[in-house]
């Protein structure tokens, strides 16, 4: 009699699928993070840190701002093209640009002051346009018995007005103008009049060494606080968010 055959049933496991994407989809997400903070960076917003006290009593060192660069239309990197913007650079704006007098390139923060064609000038530390004295509630002066002529303001020459460019001419830090601002050109100040190096020393800038305008505070940071907790005493926590005007 045949010996039964014994037969064995082997059934054999499937791998389990690998994870779709894996490792790749990590970078991929990455590449287009990365592109969209490029994008948004290059043409949208950007921030700025406050370094300097020349527009103190409006920006205070340590001060951390969004720099909205669509306002205006962003620079195209590399050229002095811009995209189209939503709105044109105003009197009064606090605008970020790139200055070029000194020996390498920066990024300032100013006040725009004086529009293409205006009148400029100071008498006695008021800001006049078009011959008018201005109210400035943003300005203010720190140092008023520093007055003084220095050579560095002796570009103006060139631009003042016929009746001014007839008489002897010694421009100083709160005395000086009338002069006209040309054609595509602009004129800023810091709000810290006695304390800023801007225009008046150095002369215009034009529009596409504007990167934006500044419109609010994400942070503020003291570095040297006076009063308060330790650790969170550095933090000022009332001016974050604060709208800039």
């Amino acid at each position: 009699m045949p010996k039964p055959v014994e037969t064995t049933s082997t059934t054999k496991k499937k791998a389990a699928p690998a994870p779709k994407g894996g490792a790749w989809e990590w970078i991929k997400s990455g590449l287009i993070g990365f592109a969209v903070f490029i994008v948004l960076r290059t043409f949208l917003i950007q921030t700025f840190t406050i370094i300097s006290g020349s527009m103190e009593g409006t920006l205070l060192v340590g001060d951390f701002l969004f720099l909205n660069k669509a306002a205006y239309g962003a620079t195209i990197p590399g050229t002095q093209a811009r995209l189209p913007g939503y709105t044109e650079p105003t009197r009064s704006d606090i605008i970020v640009f790139i200055g070029y007098h000194e020996p390498r390139p920066l990024a300032l923060v100013k006040r725009l002051i004086g529009m293409p064609g205006d009148t400029l000038g100071m008498k006695d530390g008021k800001f006049l346009l078009n011959g008018v004295p201005q109210e400035e509630p943003y300005a203010q002066h720190t140092d008023p018995a520093g007055d003084g002529t220095t050579a560095s303001m002796d570009w103006q020459r060139n631009f003042l007005t016929d009746s001014a460019a007839a008489l002897p001419y010694h421009p100083s830090r709160d005395n000086w103008g009338p002069i006209v601002v040309p054609a595509d050109r602009y004129f800023v100040m810091g709000d810290n009049r006695d304390q800023s190096l801007d225009s008046r020393f150095w002369g215009f800038i034009q529009p596409w060494q504007v990167r934006g305008r500044a419109v609010a505070l994400y942070f503020s940071y003291d570095n040297q606080p006076t009063e308060g907790p330790p650790i969170l005493r550095h933090v000022r926590w009332k001016r974050i968010g604060e709208v800039l005007q």
